[in-house]
Parts: structure tokens; C-alpha cells; sequence
């Protein structure tokens, strides 16, 4: 299957499709991955012009399946609506549902890439999607939209590809990782690192580090929520069968509930991806870049973000030369943009409104 034919999911697929790109992908560190699968989603019909095609770009935990984790987007008068628009959302590279990453096998042994799948970025990642669209025959964006990692993408694509997108949505990101962002990912990989099952990386599938990524992810369910959810949601409540802390009982539940369905490679390395993120690199000076990105922009921020507070959607919006800002009212944190969706939902018509 070439880079350039045509697949009936330009049509309309209900299913994860897979894509193998006909020639290796080039990384930014110079190293090639050989018979790379894509999974993708799509939902409606390619316009004649080409003109009404959409792309979703998912955060950190996502895959392709946009219509289940941001569903309240998806549907006729909403946002997202496949009776209009043409909308594609992709398993990222490096990532765990399909597309390919360290649980594919390594082309030399057959055995999982495991810790030795190479460093990835954003822009990788963006270059890989870009070939996707071609394939599909989408030549030019209405909108790319998306949140936290996904809002990475999305501003990527307006710095790489600014001719081929007419407007951008980065909801909860900044326009490059931050000290703080950096040491909380930091802290999270450290923690799978010292899982006894980790041994480097190449851990036997069926005994993965289970330990270390559920203490990840209750570290980052502390960044992800904020002080008034926990409070809310729990305060100092105990469970009445084991007198555990209701709030130590979630984060559990959370850790446990993601070991099930990811991986820790995935994570260390999409993780990674993330703390590379910055627009200005190797471009030029940081203000001087977001200026030259003219595409119209719908920043949004989530008010109780502790994890990408509004002081850094506000900076985009400032330095957008097209950016229209608007603030996503929560206490939920940074989840909130998969809570909220009918507030956001809202921002996004009157965004894409003639």
C-alpha cells in the first residue's frame, strides 16, 4: 500500500484501520524505523474539494477512538459532526494502541523494541500523521484540534505545515514544555525505572513493571485533578470496609485501571516526547516563531490547570497573531477538557461559526 493511494477509510471507517507506509520513517535524531503501522479512526466523508477534513490529535493515555474518550465533541450539531465533516484521529507514534512503538517487534530479534524503541518527538510524530493524511488524499485541514499532548500536535502542525492547515485548536499546553512540567515527567519515569520488573525496559510482556506505572499515574492524577476536586470529591472521607482514605483508594484504582490497558515503555517515551516539545527549537527565538504562525487559533485554558496553568495559554494567545482566547471554567484541573465537553463544545462552534 504507497504513501499516496487511496483507502475506502476516506469514505468512512467505524473501525481502527492500519496504514504501513511504503518507505521507513526518518526521525529528527537521524535514526529510520522500517515497517511502521499507523491505527487510525475516521468518521464521515471527504468532501469533492477536499475542503472539510478535521484532525484530532489525543493526549497522553488516548489512541484513536476520539468518539469514545472525547465523545461529548462528536454527533450531529456538535463540533465534531461526521455528517459535515471529515475526521481523523490517529494512534501517535511510540504509542501502545496499534500504531508502532516498543510493544511492536524489534525487525531483528522479533522481540519487543522494549527500552531500545528510539527517542521520539512531536515532531516525528506530526511528520508521521502528515504522511497518514496524504495517503487519505487530505491535502489541506479545516482544523486541527487537541488537548495537552494532543495540543503539542496541533501547534506543531501549525509551525511545520502552515500551508496545509486553515485553523488550529490547542487546548491545556504551552508552546513548549516547562521546568515544571519536565520534573513531574521526571519523576514519573523514575518511578517505573525503579520497578523491580523493569531491568532496563525489556521486561517479558506478560510480567510488565505493573507497580511503577500505577505510582506514575497516581502522580500524575495529582497534577491532572486540583486541590478543590480532590477536596470536593473527597476531603478526609475514609471507606467504611477498610478505613483507607477515599482519595488514597482512587488513586489506587487509577494506578491499577491504567497497568491494565498500557504501557510502560509507551510512557516513558511519550513522556519524553513531551518534555521535548518546544516550537522554538531550531527555529529561532521563541516569540519571534509563535508570531509567524498567522493560522487562526482557538487557545484554550482550563482556570484550575495546575499542570499548564492559563499563564501559559494566555502567553500563546498574546504572541498568536490570529488567537482567540477563551477559559474553560472548572474546578475538575486539567482533565477538564474531557469533563467539561459541552462548554467546550460551545467554543469550538462559535470558533468554527462562518
Amino acid at each position: 500500500m504507497s504513501d499516496g493511494a487511496l483507502h475506502t477509510a476516506t469514505a468512512v471507517s467505524s473501525e481502527t484501520c492500519l496504514w504501513r507506509p511504503d518507505a521507513p520513517v526518518r526521525l529528527e535524531n537521524g535514526q529510520t524505523l522500517d515497517r511502521v503501522e499507523v491505527a487510525y479512526r475516521t468518521w464521515g466523508r471527504l468532501a469533492s474539494d477536499g475542503g472539510n477534513a478535521v484532525l484530532v490529535c489525543h493526549a497522553l493515555t488516548g489512541s484513536a477512538d476520539a468518539d469514545v474518550w472525547w465523545g461529548g465533541l462528536f454527533g450531529p450539531g456538535r463540533a465534531l459532526d461526521p455528517a459535515r465533516d471529515f475526521i481523523v484521529c490517529s494512534n501517535v507514534l511510540a504509542g501502545c494502541y496499534g500504531t508502532t512503538g516498543p510493544n511492536h517487534p524489534h525487525p531483528e530479534d522479533g522481540e519487543p523494541w522494549g527500552s531500545r524503541f528510539p527517542l521520539v518527538t512531536i515532531r516525528d510524530m506530526v511528520g508521521l500523521q502528515a504522511r497518514l493524511l496524504d495517503h487519505l488524499g487530505v491535502h489541506r485541514l479545516s482544523l486541527v484540534l487537541g488537548p495537552s499532548l494532543g495540543g503539542m500536535q496541533v501547534l506543531e502542525w501549525a509551525a511545520s505545515f502552515p500551508d496545509r492547515v486553515a485553523a488550529i485548536a490547542p487546548i491545556g499546553v504551552s508552546g513548549r514544555h516547562s521546568a515544571w512540567c519536565i520534573a513531574i515527567s521526571e519523576s514519573q519515569r523514575r518511578a517505573i525505572y525503579l520497578d523491580p520488573a523493569w531491568l532496563d525496559g525489556r521486561y517479558p510482556l506478560d510480567r510488565p513493571p505493573r507497580h511503577g506505572l500505577a505510582v506514575a499515574r497516581m502522580m500524575a492524577m495529582c497534577s491532572y485533578r486540583s486541590w478543590e476536586n480532590f477536596e470536593a470529591r473527597f476531603s478526609r472521607r475514609k471507606q467504611d470496609w477498610d478505613e483507607q482514605f477515599a482519595v488514597t483508594s482512587y488513586l489506587n484504582y487509577q494506578g491499577q485501571k491504567l497497568y491494565r490497558r498500557f504501557d510502560a515503555n509507551t510512557y516513558v517515551r511519550l513522556t519524553q516526547a513531551m518534555d521535548s516539545h518546544d516550537l522554538a527549537r531550531d527555529r529561532g527565538d521563541y516569540e519571534s516563531v509563535l508570531r509567524g504562525i498567522r493560522i487562526p487559533a482557538l487557545v484554550v485554558s482550563v482556570d484550575s490547570d495546575v499542570l499548564y496553568p492559563p499563564r501559559e495559554q494566555e502567553e500563546l494567545a498574546r504572541l498568536l497573531p490570529a488567537a482567540h482566547y477563551e477559559m474553560l471554567h472548572t474546578p475538575a484541573g486539567h482533565d477538564g477538557f474531557l469533563i467539561e465537553t459541552d462548554a467546550l463544545d460551545r467554543m469550538l462552534q462559535r470558533f468554527r461559526a462562518p
